[in-house]
């Protein structure tokens, strides 16, 4: 009788650890989707200033007709991307567009000294500063989520309940020269 119940008693210790590590992880992809949720607000404000700025720079530079196209096709893919791994690799590519046009602008003085585009300029800036925020605290998350993937004893069971390791938003390889290069100062 009493080894009955240490047996029963054992078992459902099991039993609530095991719904105690899934409860975990379940929360912890919940709180990554939360967290892209937020990137996502942010990209939407990005989305939704990209075509003035596009507009406001056209004028000044007819010609960068290529650069412009890029910008616009990285916009609606990315608008278009359905799933948050999608959605990483979509972005990653408007944000390399938005490289492109940055060096385009670069060439036009007087561009730089209008005043629709200072406006949004400093809204971008403002946008991407929150949007690194963002995407800070949804590396984080996703931090968190891989590290309970990936080691014991949750790994035990995670594969079992569809849980993988989740990429983590960060910047594309070929813009990794780019970013980790000094900026220049001029005077």
């Amino acid at each position: 009788m009493v080894a009955a119940i240490i047996i029963i008693a054992v078992v459902l210790i099991l039993v609530m650890w095991g719904i105690g590590i899934y409860n975990g992880l379940v929360k912890k992809r919940n709180n990554r989707e939360n967290a892209f949720a937020n990137v996502d607000v942010q990209l939407k404000q990005r989305h939704d200033l990209i075509p003035q700025l596009v507009a406001t720079v056209k004028g000044y530079a007819a010609h960068e007709k290529e650069v412009f196209e890029k910008v616009t096709q990285a916009r609606a893919a990315a608008m278009g991307a359905n799933t948050i791994n999608e959605k990483i690799a979509a972005e990653n590519a408007l944000t390399s567009a938005l490289a492109g046009l940055k060096v385009a602008v670069e060439a036009y003085p007087d561009l730089k000294a209008n005043q629709n585009f200072m406006h949004l300029q400093t809204e971008i800036a403002d946008i991407e500063n929150k949007l690194a925020a963002a995407r800070r605290f949804f590396n984080s998350a996703t931090k968190e989520l891989n590290n309970a993937v990936e080691t014991f004893p949750s790994n035990l069971f995670a594969k079992q309940f569809g849980f993988q390791k989740e990429p983590m938003f960060e910047v594309p390889a070929e813009e990794r020269a780019v970013v980790e290069k000094a900026p220049e100062i001029q005077f």
